[in-house]
C-alpha cells in the first residue's frame, strides 16, 4: 500500500509540524488470521441469516476473507498498555485501529509477531472516561412482497419532479417499492429522525431495522448532526402530497461512521468497518453521502488526485469488496468541482459501485458536482441524479431543499433498491451495469455527467424477462487477498490448467501453467501494487475470474 508508514519513519516525524497535534490513534495492519476461533465452514458465527441467504442465492463463496480479525492478536495488543482501546476492526483488510497515547508503546507493538505495518490515523483525546458505544442490530429474515397498496399511485408532492427525472414514479407504479429491501445509510447523524412526524410510518412499520454508532466517544445516532435525517428523507419519507421519497416501502439500518466533531484518517477506517457490518447484516444497497479528500485536523493524511486510483484508500478498497459481496453501492461523488481539488473523493473511486454526481431536475450538471476521471482512467461518475434543489426534510424546519451530491446519492440509491425488487435475479454487479447502461449518455460518458442520468424504468422494462441471471459471483477464492508477495488458488477438483492475471488497463501481466496440486500458489512479487483480474482456465473448458489486490 502507497501510504505505509513504517515504525522508524513514524516515531521520527509526528512532532515535524509543530501546528499538528500529536498523533494518537493508529491502523495496525496484521499478517495473517492463523490460529482463529472463527472458520469458514460455520459463517453464521459472523454473517446474519439473511446475509448467508444472499450469498446462497448468488453463489458468492464464503472465503478467508470474511473470518474475523483473530481476538487473540487484538487481546495481545489490549494488554500493552491499560490506556490502549481498540476503536474499530476491519476483516477485509486485516487491520485493527487503536487508541494509544503513549507513542512509545509503538515499539512494542510492532514486534509483535503478526504485525506488519502501522499507519497513523488520526489524533483524538480519549482521556475521558466515554459511554461504550450502544450497538442495536435487529435483523428480520427475507420475506415476500407483502405490499397492499404497490398498485395505487402516490402523490408525490414537491417531490415529483427529482424522482420523474428517473421515470421513478412509473417504477413504484408497477408495483416496485423497495419491500423487502434492506437499504443501510452510512452518515454522520440522524438527529430526531426517531421524533420527527415525517418518519413515524418507519417505525409504526417496523421498516428501521436497527443502529450502530462507530465514533468512540457517541452512542445515540439520533442525535450529534442532521446530515443522515436530510439524506435519509429522500428515500424513505412518506408523506403524500408533500414528500415521498425513492423507496418508501424499504427497510433501513443507521451507522455513524462520520465524526460529526472532527476530519482525520480513521474515518476511512470507520467507513470500512461499516461496510462490513452492513454486509455482515445482508444490506442489499448502501447509501454514504460522505467523501475523503483532505483532512483538516489530520493533515498529515492529505490524499493527493494520484491517490484517487480505487486502490490507495482503505475505504475504497472497502466499498469495492463490499460491491463483489452481493451490495449494490451508491457513493456521493463530492461537492469539489468548483474547487481547485475538482475531482472525486475517496471511496467514489472504488470499482464495482455506483459513484453519483448531482444535476438539477432538468439534468444539468451541478457546478459543484466533482469531476471524473480516476487517476488511472475509468469513468466518474457513474450516473447522476438530482442534487440541486432537493427536496428533503430539514429535522428543525420540516419541508425544505438542499444542494449537494449528498442528496444525488440517496435519490438513486433508493430507486436501485427499488429496481432490485424488480430484478430479483440480477447480482449486485449485474444489476449496477444495468442502471449504466440505462444512463443518458451511456454510449458517449463524460467527467461530469458519466453515463448520464439512468431510467429506471426503462432498466425495468429492458430485463424484466431475462429470466435467470446469466451472470454469478465467481466461485473462485483466492488468499490472501490482499496480497504482497504470493496468492493461494484453491484446486480442489485438480481441473486448472492455465492461470492468467490481467492489469487494470487490460494487459495481460501473468501467465502460468501449474502444477496439479489442491492449492496452487502464483508468485507476484514482481508486479507493481494495485488491482487484478484474474483468470483461470480448467479442463472442462470453463472459465473463472477473480479480483486481487496487491500491495
Amino acid at each position: 500500500m502507497k501510504r505505509l508508514i513504517l515504525l522508524c519513519v513514524l516515531l521520527g516525524s509526528l512532532m515535524v509540524n509543530a501546528q499538528i497535534a500529536p498523533t494518537t490513534c493508529y491502523r495496525i495492519y496484521l499478517s495473517d488470521k492463523n490460529n482463529t476461533p472463527y472458520s469458514i465452514d460455520n459463517p453464521s458465527a459472523y454473517l446474519s441469516a439473511r446475509a448467508l441467504a444472499k450469498r446462497a442465492r448468488f453463489n458468492i463463496p464464503i472465503t478467508e476473507q470474511d473470518l474475523p480479525v483473530n481476538p487473540q492478536y487484538l487481546q495481545q495488543i489490549r494488554v500493552l498498555d491499560n490506556d490502549i482501546r481498540v476503536l474499530c476492526v476491519s476483516k477485509w483488510m486485516n487491520t485493527v485501529s487503536i487508541y494509544c497515547p503513549d507513542s512509545t508503546k509503538l515499539a512494542q507493538i510492532s514486534s509483535l509477531p503478526f504485525v506488519t505495518d502501522i499507519l497513523p490515523v488520526a489524533n483524538y483525546d480519549l482521556s475521558i472516561d466515554y459511554e461504550t458505544p450502544a450497538a442495536n442490530e435487529t435483523i428480520e429474515p427475507l420475506v415476500p412482497n407483502q405490499s397492499k397498496d404497490t398498485v395505487i399511485p402516490f402523490d408525490y408532492g414537491y417531490g415529483y419532479p427529482q424522482i420523474a427525472l428517473h421515470n421513478g414514479h412509473l417504477l413504484h407504479n408497477a408495483g416496485f417499492r423497495g419491500d423487502s429491501m434492506l437499504i443501510v445509510v452510512f452518515d454522520a447523524g440522524w438527529n430526531s429522525l426517531d421524533t420527527n412526524a415525517f418518519f413515524q410510518t418507519l417505525f409504526d412499520n417496523g421498516q428501521v431495522w436497527g443502529t450502530r454508532d462507530l465514533i468512540p466517544w457517541r452512542n445515540n445516532v439520533y442525535n450529534g448532526h442532521s446530515h443522515g435525517t436530510i439524506v435519509t428523507s429522500t428515500m424513505a419519507v412518506r408523506s403524500e402530497g408533500v414528500l415521498v421519497g425513492t423507496a418508501p416501502n424499504a427497510n433501513y439500518f443507521f451507522i455513524r461512521s462520520e465524526c460529526p466533531d472532527s476530519e482525520q484518517l480513521i474515518e476511512e477506517d470507520f467507513w470500512a468497518q461499516a461496510a462490513e457490518i452492513a454486509d455482515s447484516l445482508g444490506a442489499d444497497v448502501i447509501n454514504s453521502s460522505l467523501g475523503y479528500t483532505t483532512f483538516v485536523d489530520f493533515p498529515q493524511g492529505n490524499f493527493t488526485y494520484q491517490d484517487v486510483d480505487g486502490v490507495t484508500s482503505i475505504a475504497s478498497r472497502a466499498a469495492t469488496i463490499l460491491g463483489q459481496k452481493g451490495v449494490v453501492v451508491c457513493i456521493s461523488a463530492g461537492n469539489d468541482g468548483a474547487n481547485d481539488w475538482h475531482y472525486i473523493g475517496h471511496p467514489g473511486d472504488a470499482f464495482d459501485v455506483l459513484t453519483v454526481g448531482a444535476a438539477d431536475v432538468e439534468g444539468n450538471i451541478a457546478p459543484f458536482s466533482s469531476r471524473g476521471p480516476t487517476y488511472d482512467g475509468r469513468v466518474k461518475p457513474d450516473i447522476t441524479s438530482v442534487g440541486v434543489n432537493t427536496v428533503c426534510i430539514w429535522p428543525d424546519y420540516g419541508l425544505g431543499t438542499a444542494n449537494g451530491t449528498s442528496l444525488a446519492g440517496p435519490v438513486a440509491a433508493g430507486l436501485c433498491a427499488c429496481l432490485w425488487q424488480a430484478l430479483p435475479t440480477k447480482s449486485s454487479t449485474e444489476l449496477m451495469q444495468i442502471i449504466r447502461e440505462s444512463g443518458s449518455c451511456y454510449n458517449n460518458p463524460n467527467d461530469s455527467l458519466g453515463y448520464g442520468i439512468p431510467d429506471f424504468f426503462a432498466a425495468y422494462q429492458l430485463h424484466a424477462h431475462d429470466g435467470v441471471a446469466q451472470y454469478s459471483i465467481p466461485t473462485i477464492s483466492v488468499f490472501p487477498n490482499p496480497c504482497t508477495d504470493l496468492v493461494t488458488i484453491p484446486n480442489r477438483e485438480l481441473n486448472i490448467q492455465r492461470v492468467e492475471l490481467y492489469s487494470i488497463d487490460g494487459r495481460l501481466v501473468l501467465s502460468q501453467k501449474p502444477e496439479q496440486d489442491y492449492f496452487i500458489t502464483v508468485h507476484v512479487n514482481n508486479l507493481p501494487a494495485g488491482f487484478y483480474t484474474g483468470r483461470i482456465l480448467a479442463t472442462d473448458h470453463q472459465t473463472k475470474t477473480f479480483k486481487v489486490l496487491k500491495q
